[in-house]
């Protein structure tokens, strides 16, 4: 690769790097300055509620940033980014993942080969996504195994003679994140006058547990009718712990065939790989011959409905 190559490769992740700082950077400083000297009472608001609404729905579009506006609505990642504790706006996620991807992109191109490069560009593009989702799903599986400890916790604070959201605070405070972080949250905003249930529901939404569901409509219907909900705080801990054991037998036995699912989709993407960064002419009649193009659509069907197969043979529900 010559230096002009080297300055053109600088050059444009720079710009990039730029475009995705300036379109992040909002001004909310007069914002903030104004909601504050109206709840101070230094200013007064004139305008009837339905101006209000609107020059705020105005002002709110107008301060959007470009990542924001580019971002399709399909992609809408707030709720991943909120169950995975991410301190980042779906926008920049987008915004990185572009930069990622034209970066690949031309690195497939100038040190690869230009049949590698769409390869290197989608690779590099779904690296935050991935990263989005791997937080989020180890996330749940914390809170999942948290579970069962923090339902014995409340039922104990129960019998103790507190009340639920005094055992929700117990939880809030011994145990360590995530379960102590939601559970906290739960606690703060039924202490700010939401209702309980309320509060429940929406940890139900932001964690999407079977078990966790089962606490919150437990809670719910003893609120209602009455009843011993240590007893069932108890029973239900005892089942996810129970879950957990014949869960991990099923994993053992599941392994192999886990194992050769990953290595029959696995290889032939990884030949294809290696075949384009050593001999791209060898294999590019399956995308410039007729035949080849129907070859690689049939294979590709054939490749997703065995994944699909292997996936329901050895994921077994517990």
């Amino acid at each position: 690769m010559d230096i002009l190559s080297l300055a053109l490769i600088f050059l444009f992740v720079s710009f990039c790097a730029g475009g995705v700082v300036y379109a992040l950077k909002k001004d909310d400083n007069e914002q903030i300055s104004r909601r504050l000297d109206i709840l101070a009472g230094k200013s007064m608001v004139s305008e009837s509620s339905p101006d209000m609404i609107v020059r705020q729905a105005l002002r709110e579009s107008d301060t959007r940033s470009l990542l924001d506006r580019l971002m399709p609505e399909v992609l809408n990642f707030t709720s991943l980014l909120e169950q995975a504790d991410v301190n980042i706006r779906p926008s920049a996620l987008f915004g990185i993942a572009i930069a990622l991807g034209s970066v690949g992109g031309l690195l497939g191109v100038f040190l690869l080969n230009m049949y590698i490069a769409p390869v290197t560009a989608l690779v590099l593009f779904t690296l935050p996504f991935l990263w989005a989702i791997f937080k989020r799903n180890s996330r749940l599986k914390r809170f999942q195994a948290q579970l069962p400890d923090a339902m014995e916790l409340i039922a104990r604070a129960l019998r103790a003679g507190n009340s639920l959201a005094s055992g929700m605070h117990v939880v809030a405070e011994e145990m360590p994140e995530p379960i102590g972080k939601e559970f906290k949250r739960v606690y703060e905003e039924q202490n700010l006058g939401i209702p309980l249930e309320e509060s429940l529901r929406g940890l139900s939404e932001r964690i999407p547990n079977l078990d966790l569901r089962f606490f919150v409509t437990s809670v719910a219907i003893q609120r209602q009718t009455g009843g011993d909900l240590a007893e069932i705080l108890d029973r239900i801990g005892y089942v996810i712990r129970e879950r957990f054991k014949i869960l991990g037998q099923v994993k053992a036995l599941t392994a192999e065939g886990r194992l050769s699912g990953i290595v029959l989709i696995a290889l032939p993407i990884g030949l294809l790989f290696m075949m384009l960064a050593m001999k791209p002419d060898y294999i590019e009649l399956l995308w410039t011959d007729e035949m080849g193009i129907k070859m690689s659509i049939g294979a590709i069907i054939l490749m997703l409905i065995g994944a699909y197969a292997i996936k329901k043979i050895v994921d077994i529900k517990v």
